[in-house]
């Protein structure tokens, strides 16, 4: 096929797509506004799953490179309450389905999976505009868009993909949706040798993710490679409780949040106040439910970009769903990429939309009124999402 398609964003979902397309022998470009891979830190363990993030990866042919960098052991999971009473402990049981790794090494190897020249690093979009459509005189035109980018620089395309996240500069030509604060904020920060210099927390924690979840607070961590815990504490608290701390101040803010815990069990608490790091805000935003739009020629969208959602274990495995299906689907109509376009965009939508539904499922069952034992009876079975 002769048509250029440009994606924006190298992150899992848009890597995802350009190494789907690349096994079909159709090449693509991505533009990152990031200088490098290697400009930041990409974020703690995912658990791929065998239906979406698995498939995909199998469709982009990374199958066994991907098993080579899964945590052994970090798929065990606990559940414990405030005084660090543990209430569920399952162990890894090493059957695969939900498999732990660390998001760091799976966009690595699909990086490496790529033709050198695929990536531009270092480009940021700065503007972006149709140059044609059904109501344009000039119908070739149709379906192209133009990217100016923050270095007064110009890409035309054929196809345009916005696969850059939350705040995605492509999502307006499609949707006027806006994310929305949903009422939670993560704050993170880390452990390290936590073995040595942590025994009572890494044994709370044990060898893969730990929730101790309470009605509208939770501590929850991951155990991770190399001997380190990635604590994610979670408040149920307006925008402006979160404005108020300064963050820049990492001792105070440290401690204004460890405050939400008071009477908590020393071992859980010591996950903020041993911190490592500073500690980072992650404000929880999401789309509408059922966010939608009416085909627009040349243009798509795809992982966060187009169903951002709360976390429910299921954005990366989305994401990378979403591009091994679009890059299939144009490999399937490489002579009509309005019908690929078509195609993608339905059963993406019915996808999104109960994943969506899920995730205020997932949100209550750890942050409820019935925490922590909403979160004992769904990893048990007694309760369950649609999905």
């Amino acid at each position: 096929m002769s048509i250029s398609i440009t994606i924006i964003g190298a992150g899992l979902g848009g890597l995802t797509l350009a190494r789907v397309l690349h096994v079909h022998g159709i090449p693509s470009k991505i533009y990152e506004a990031e200088p490098s891979a290697e400009a930041r830190t990409q974020g703690g363990q995912l658990d791929i799953h065998e239906h979406n993030g698995q498939a995909a990866l199998d469709a982009a042919g990374l199958i066994d490179e991907f098993r080579a960098i899964i945590h052994a052991g970090g798929a065990a999971s606990r559940v414990l309450d405030q005084h660090a009473t543990v209430l569920l402990d399952e162990p890894d049981d090493g059957t695969g389905v939900r498999p732990e790794v660390l998001r760091g090494d799976l966009r690595r190897i699909v990086i490496d999976s790529l033709p050198d020249d695929t990536i531009e690093w270092g480009r940021k979009v700065d503007s972006v505009r149709s140059l044609g459509s059904p109501n344009t005189a000039d119908e070739c035109a149709d379906g192209l868009h133009e990217l100016t980018f923050v270095d007064g620089s110009t890409v035309t395309t054929d196809l345009l993909v916005g696969a850059d996240g939350a705040w995605s500069k492509i999502r307006p030509l499609l949707s006027d949706a806006k994310p929305e604060y949903v009422g939670t904020t993560f704050v993170e920060t880390y452990l390290y040798n936590v073995d040595e210099k942590h025994s009572a927390a890494a044994e709370a924690v044990g060898g893969g993710a730990m929730y101790a979840p309470a009605p509208g607070q939770a501590i929850a961590a991951h155990r991770e490679a190399g001997d380190i815990v990635h604590t994610y504490v979670q408040l149920n608290r307006p925008a402006e409780w979160f404005a108020g701390i300064d963050f820049t101040d990492a001792a105070s803010a440290t401690a204004r949040v460890a405050a939400e815990f008071d009477g908590w069990a020393p071992e859980l608490t010591a996950l903020i106040t041993d911190g490592e790091t500073a500690p980072i805000p992650r404000a929880i935003h999401a789309l509408p439910d059922e966010h939608r739009w009416d085909r627009v020629p040349g243009v798509t969208l795809l992982g966060d970009a187009a169903h951002l959602m709360a976390p429910s274990g299921e954005g990366a495995n989305l994401a990378m769903f979403d591009g091994a299906e679009l890059g299939r689907a144009i490999a399937a109509h490489p002579d009509d990429i309005e019908a690929a376009l078509s195609g993608y965009e339905e059963a993406m939508f019915v996808r999104s939309a109960s994943e969506a539904a899920d995730s205020h499922v997932i949100l209550d069952l750890c942050l409820g009124e019935g925490a922590p034992y909403s979160l004992v009876d769904f990893f048990t079975g007694a309760a369950s999402v649609s999905g």
